[in-house]
Parts: C-alpha cells; sequence; structure tokens
C-alpha cells in the first residue's frame, strides 16, 4: 500500500491494452481500487489521494489557474441568475 504501487499499477497499462482500456473509461474510486487489485495490487483511498496531491504540486501555477477557470465557467453555466 504505497504510492509506489500505485505507480507501478499505472505503467500496466502501457502494456496491458485491456487495462488501458478500462482505466480510460469514467470510473469511481471504489471501482478503481477494485480494478487495481484484481490486478494484484492492493491499494487505498489515500495512495490515490496522495497521488493526486503530487500531481497537483507538480504542476505550474499558470496550469493550475486555466484548470480552475474552466471549472469556473462550468459552474456559472450550471447555476443560472
Amino acid at each position: 500500500m504505497s504510492i509506489g504501487e500505485l505507480d507501478r499499477f499505472l505503467d500496466l497499462r502501457n502494456t496491458d491494452p485491456v487495462l488501458d482500456k478500462s482505466l480510460g473509461e469514467p470510473m469511481d474510486l471504489a471501482g478503481f481500487l477494485e480494478l487495481a487489485r484484481e490486478h494484484g495490487f492492493i491499494l487505498s483511498e489515500s495512495d490515490v489521494f496522495e497521488a493526486q496531491q503530487r500531481e497537483v504540486l507538480s504542476r505550474s501555477s499558470k496550469s493550475l489557474q486555466r484548470d480552475q477557470a474552466q471549472d469556473s465557467r462550468r459552474l456559472r453555466n450550471f447555476i443560472h441568475g
């Protein structure tokens, strides 16, 4: 149970086209963890959250601002008034 295990699981998609297709489809966290377990990886929610945090921290502020602007536009279109 570590972020290293998560990285190894995600790297497996490079050699497993079925896994690559599965990971390309929308799924919830429980489904992702189950898919990892089916491939012999025991991951936890905290592993996924740690990987997400690592991704955010590695991005530039300009990239983060661009994503935030897109989210803001979607929210404005959702909230009428």
